[in-house]
């Protein structure tokens, strides 16, 4: 696999390399962005050797995303009908392997089995299945889960409702550096693998958040402390995603 080139200087919201040949596509559609600081030391004992944490303000961050997947499919088909919509809450941390910047999933929560088994099986993401909902009305947002597989961490649950603000003219330098994101690694078949994927997709148009309520075990399920409130709250409408073909990190 020949190795990404890192970029100088900060992320930016437009992807500079984007993906060639997907073998997925899909939408993300009401993306809610809760972000918590964290001690650098204390997330780098959770990530697999070869990645390290990703820092800002000399911050490690812990994002739980609230979301719904829309029209998963394969470039050039009709997306998938029933299976490939759903709704997602992950919790995911920002990582880089020699300067590439990306992010690193700690679980992502759906309503629907196939799925969850499959991302499983092709990228190697820790998917969780369970009762998921999320849905935005009125300008509110409403986010449940209740997680019944894998086993050992049955029963870990999220409740987010959420009040959407006005649009974000001027992205921070924070909400660049959390949502410009162009790849996600993942742990390979063995243990002591890694595997990257490039993602891209267009400009984000981001809204302020207000969090009316707050309730969650899906941060501590992922091994992290108990956070306090969240630092950075944003919203987005969404965008459509491709997706590049995983491949085991040989740089």
């Amino acid at each position: 696999m020949a190795r990404p080139t890192p970029r100088a200087g900060d992320p930016i919201l437009v992807c500079p390399d984007p993906v060639r040949r997907a073998v997925m596509k899909q939408k993300w559609i009401d993306l809610a962005y809760l972000h918590y600081d964290y001690e650098p030391d204390v997330m780098q004992s959770l990530l697999p050797a070869g990645l390290e944490v990703d820092r800002f303000d000399g911050r490690a961050w812990v994002g739980l995303i609230p979301f719904s997947m829309r029209d998963i499919g394969v470039p050039g088909l009709p997306a998938v009908p029933y299976l490939g919509s759903f709704p997602e809450i992950n919790v995911r941390t920002y990582v880089r392997r020699n300067g590439v910047p990306g992010v690193w999933f700690f679980s992502l929560d759906v309503n629907r089995l196939l799925p969850a088994l499959v991302a499983r099986a092709a990228y190697r993401l820790p998917y969780c299945w369970g009762r998921a909902s999320h849905r935005v009305l009125d300008g509110e947002s409403h986010t449940t889960v209740e997680r019944r597989w894998p086993s050992a961490t049955r029963g870990a649950f999220t409740r987010i409702d959420l009040e959407v603000g006005e649009a974000i003219s001027q992205p921070t330098a924070f909400d660049v550096w959390s949502s410009a994101r162009w790849g996600l690694y993942s742990r390979g078949w063995r243990r002591d693998s890694l595997w990257y994927a490039a993602v891209d997709h267009p400009s984000w148009s981001l809204r302020e958040v207000r969090a009316s309520s707050i309730d969650d075990s899906l941060i501590t399920a992922a091994g992290l402390p108990a956070p306090g409130v969240p630092v950075r709250c944003t919203f987005s409408s969404g965008v459509p995603v491709r997706i590049g073909r995983p491949r085991r990190v040989d740089w």
